[in-house]
């Protein structure tokens, strides 16, 4: 085994600060996202699966770890187009099938056309992962606008409850869904506010979905990632909370993307058949208490 606190790269990172939504070239250290590591056993095998946010962070990791299990991948993303084709060239490049679709999520009419695009690309549902989110950090309310408040619902909160209805009638007994929540929901970060109020809701939407749905045997799951490295981070925090991301963790460093990725490939395959409702939390020891 190895000692988790030195796996991967720990702070300071000196990375350069980049614009929303941020993109993975520019990172230093890049992300990990499991494509040269992950080894599969075709726990996923002809199952599709749509992934928003899929094109980087933790949605490419969860990915490359599907199409490496032998599930055919649907990329929603934003407007990262090199990002995106850069994830689906390695799905590719691993053996698996991808269909990308870009568009905002915000908009009901696009997440019910996510849906009909998987429809008509692939003919199946089986897996949904409400993966994309967006943040900003403020140090006070006063820099919040109504606006970003509502960008940050309308993104991460919305768009899970828009794709879960618009997927519903395609979704069979055994069928998954995997949303996205966050330490966050727990211990809220007090520069995170609208963010934060979102990821508690997820876990709530999470709960009630999965006990609305179990009738339907559709199991409905989340997980709770604590500081990720994701390019997400220097596009969204002020320099000094970049430079020691996940610092205070009791590991001493964020967690990487391919390290969430064998969660989401669990709650998605067999093996968490009767895992539904669940948050599964993976912070690097910080609490959930």
């Amino acid at each position: 085994m190895k000692d988790p606190r030195t796996k991967y790269p720990q702070p300071p990172f000196d990375t350069p600060l980049q614009g929303e939504p941020g993109t993975n070239k520019k990172m230093s250290p890049k992300p990990a996202y499991g494509d040269d590591t992950y080894k599969g056993t075709q726990k996923l095998k002809d199952k599709v699966a749509i992934i928003t946010g899929g094109d980087s962070g933790i949605g490419r990791a969860v990915a490359y770890a599907y199409a490496i299990e032998g599930a055919k991948i649907v990329i929603a993303y934003y407007n990262e187009h090199e990002d995106a084709q850069e994830t689906a060239a390695t799905i590719k490049k691993l053996g698996g099938e991808v269909y990308l679709c870009d568009g905002d999520l915000q908009d009901e009419k696009h997440c019910m056309h996510i849906i009909e695009k998987t429809m008509e690309h692939f003919g199946q549902l089986d897996i949904l992962v409400n993966n994309a989110a967006f943040q900003m950090a403020r140090s006070s309310l006063s820099e919040i606008s109504a606006e970003e408040w509502d960008k940050t619902f309308r993104t991460n909160m919305y768009a899970p409850f828009y794709l879960c209805k618009a997927a519903e009638q395609h979704l069979a007994p055994g069928s998954s869904v995997i949303n996205t929540t966050s330490v966050n929901a727990y211990a809220p970060s007090d520069n995170l506010i609208p963010y934060a109020a979102t990821k508690g809701a997820i876990k709530n939407f999470t709960a009630s979905m999965a006990q609305l749905w179990g009738e339907k045997g559709i199991r409905v799951n989340a997980v709770a990632p604590g500081p990720i490295w994701t390019p997400l981070i220097p596009a969204t925090l002020p320099p000094e909370k970049v430079k020691n991301f996940g610092l205070k963790t009791p590991l001493k460093r964020p967690g990487q993307p391919a390290e969430m990725a064998p969660i989401y490939v669990m709650l998605a395959s067999e093996e968490g058949s009767y895992i539904s409702g669940a948050t599964i939390e993976a912070t690097g020891g910080r609490y959930t208490l």
